[in-house]
């Protein structure tokens, strides 16, 4: 007789068959039917995202205890996503850990993994280097989750359209270079509103030591030499 478990898996399976339009698919690993342990899902990457026209297999592994339990489910197919480790596939989502509910079904965790890929959750990364990719360059990041897709899950060559959330912010400003300086000693020009880079140039030219980075209090004659020329040199690049 089959088990709650099974008569539940074989109801949830049925159900996914007649909405074709959901973007997934999902099977049982054995084709006879004599185990509704392990089940192969498959995910159709989302339009408008770096995963368009893909097609990513899941492994789904259904506990004795379901529904009361989630199911298990990793990416097979290999994936550059925030929420899916880049080398296991395994995927970091709410619903199936603490906010599992038995109310919930194969077909919405199907679902909302499909989401994932429309929306990644930098906030909860699985794999932390993909999530800062994600956040500090976003273009790089769609780049990259695109060429996985056409690798690894068969996705077309396509134009990617890198607009909207896809769009790198403003750059960051590149660090200061002090040219081993302390940063305090620049600053003694800086807070006057010279840059740190004519600052640098200048106490170079003027072969200041850099006393290994160590920071000291330049006379007020050096001061005054050294604002001189910062001064001259503004003049040069201005003609």
């Amino acid at each position: 007789m089959p088990s709650s478990r099974d008569r539940r898996v074989a109801k949830e399976l049925k159900d996914i068959q007649t909405d074709p339009a959901a973007g997934i698919t999902v099977e049982l690993s054995d084709p006879s039917g004599a185990s509704m342990e392990y089940l192969h899902g498959h995910i159709f990457g989302p339009p408008k995202t770096p995963y368009e026209g893909g097609k990513f297999d899941l492994l789904i592994t259904m506990p004795n205890e379901y529904p009361f339990k989630p199911p298990k489910i990793a990416f097979k197919t290999k994936i550059w996503h925030p929420n899916v480790s880049s080398q296991t596939g395994a995927i970091c989502l709410d619903i199936l850990r603490d906010n599992w509910s038995p109310v919930q079904t194969i077909k919405s965790a199907m679902m909302s993994i499909r989401l994932l890929l429309e929306v990644p959750n930098t906030d909860d990364p699985q794999d932390a280097e993909v999530a800062s990719q994600a956040v500090k360059t976003p273009a790089l990041f769609a780049r990259r989750a695109q060429e996985w897709s056409i690798k690894y899950a068969g996705a077309p060559q396509r134009q990617l359209d890198l607009q909207g959330k896809y769009a790198e912010s403003q750059a960051a400003p590149e660090p200061e270079d002090f040219g081993g300086y302390h940063p305090s000693l620049v600053g003694t020009w800086t807070q006057m509103g010279f840059s740190t880079k004519i600052v640098v140039q200048v106490l170079k030219e003027r072969r200041v030591p850099t006393f290994n980075g160590d920071n000291y209090r330049p006379s007020d004659e050096a001061v005054a030499d050294i604002t001189t020329h910062i001064l001259a040199k503004i003049a040069e690049e201005e003609v």
